[in-house]
C-alpha cells in the first residue's frame, strides 16, 4: 500500500551570517504572503525574492534572499 504524507514547509533566512529557520504561520498562505507576513519583523526581507521550494530532509524549503546590500 502506498502512503502520502504532506511535507512542512520551512522558510529560511539568512542574517548576519547565520541562517535562521521560520515556521510556516499558515498553510492556505502562499510563499510570498508568508514573505509579507515576516517582513514586519525582518525589514530586510522586504527586498527579498523567494527561492525554491527544494526539497530536503522532509521539508519543502524555500529560502528568502534579500538584495540589499549588494551592488550592481
Amino acid at each position: 500500500m502506498l502512503a502520502t504524507t504532506q511535507l512542512k514547509r520551512v522558510f529560511l533566512h539568512t542574517e548576519n551570517g547565520q541562517e535562521i529557520r521560520l515556521a510556516d504561520p499558515a498553510i492556505k498562505l502562499n510563499p510570498e504572503a508568508v514573505l509579507n507576513f515576516y517582513t514586519n519583523t525582518y525589514p530586510v526581507l522586504t527586498n527579498a525574492t523567494i527561492q525554491g521550494p527544494e526539497i530536503q530532509d522532509d521539508e519543502m524549503q524555500y529560502r528568502f534572499v534579500s538584495s540589499l546590500g549588494t551592488k550592481g
